[in-house]
């Protein structure tokens, strides 16, 4: 008997789960080293059986192999990258460098099934002090303007059907200061001049540097799913399409030309 009941011992590995250890599930228990191997999307643990944990982690352990072959041909963001294995349609995102040791979540570039950008615009007022010293808005009211850029990739997966992260290291800020005096400037994105305007009471963020960058790699991302997604979903159609017979324009035979458009027969090309 321990000092606060009875052990507890893990549904999962059998171990003994030590105290504020244990991680509940809707028929069961788990310790804290077997929660730290399921991934990092799923949210449902509380819901969840024993079975179903037991399931997930073997789906785990293909995973890491997955993992192991995983070779990146396209790395976008920062504190949370999108890596890409465009020669073999997969994709995961990953926080650190040691991802082998991190085990994300590999995804088929087809089970992606949308990609949004979620730009969270926050403003925190600027008062001034009175006469009598009391804290009282400006005539119009100043604001200091701050952003953050979260990135929602829908998935199917037997275990999570969202992957949404931060993809900023820190907030970004635009204080009034650096806005308010702002009006029909020129800036300068990617060589390209923009006219901007501005009242004073609401600033264009594009003036900011940062916010310009998350911009793009948060674009970069959509972009790059979006499309290899779409080729993904063309080659499973293309390969799923009844093969239709043709007249070999080397050897004149009826042949079904293989993917490569070769015939079955003289391995020439079936028809030009």
């Amino acid at each position: 008997m321990g000092l606060f009941g009875k052990k507890k011992i893990c549904s999962i590995c059998g171990g003994e789960i030590k105290l504020l250890g244990n991680r509940k599930l809707e028929d069961g228990n788990m310790c804290k080293t077997c929660a730290k191997k399921l991934s990092p999307w799923f949210s449902d643990r509380r819901k969840s059986t024993v079975d179903e944990i037991k399931a997930q982690l073997e789906y785990r352990e293909k995973n890491q192999a997955e993992v192991e072959k995983f070779r990146a041909t396209s790395v976008i963001g920062q504190r949370y990258k999108v890596m890409l294995d465009e020669d073999n349609g997969k994709f995961m995102v990953a926080t650190t460098r040691d991802y082998v040791s991190e085990n994300p979540d590999v995804i088929d570039f087809k089970d992606v099934t949308g990609v949004e950008i979620d730009i969270d615009e926050d403003r925190d007022e600027i008062t001034r002090e009175d006469s009598e010293g009391r804290s009282v808005s400006y005539n119009p009211p100043r604001y200091n303007y701050s952003y953050d850029f979260n990135v929602i990739i829908r998935v199917n997966n037997p275990y999570f059907d969202v992957i949404r992260f931060q993809l900023n290291d820190s907030t970004v800020h635009m204080d009034y200061s650096s806005y308010a005096n702002s009006s029909n400037m020129n800036i300068n994105i990617g060589g390209f001049s923009i006219g901007t305007s501005n009242s004073g009471n609401r600033p264009d963020p594009h003036q900011n540097v940062d916010y310009c960058e998350y911009e793009r790699m948060c674009n970069d991302i959509r972009n790059a799913l979006t499309s290899a997604r779409k080729q993904a979903r063309e080659q499973v159609a293309s390969a799923n399409a009844p093969k239709i017979a043709v007249v070999c324009q080397c050897c004149g035979a009826t042949t079904t030309p293989d993917d490569s458009g070769r015939c079955e027969f003289c391995g020439g090309l079936a028809k030009g």
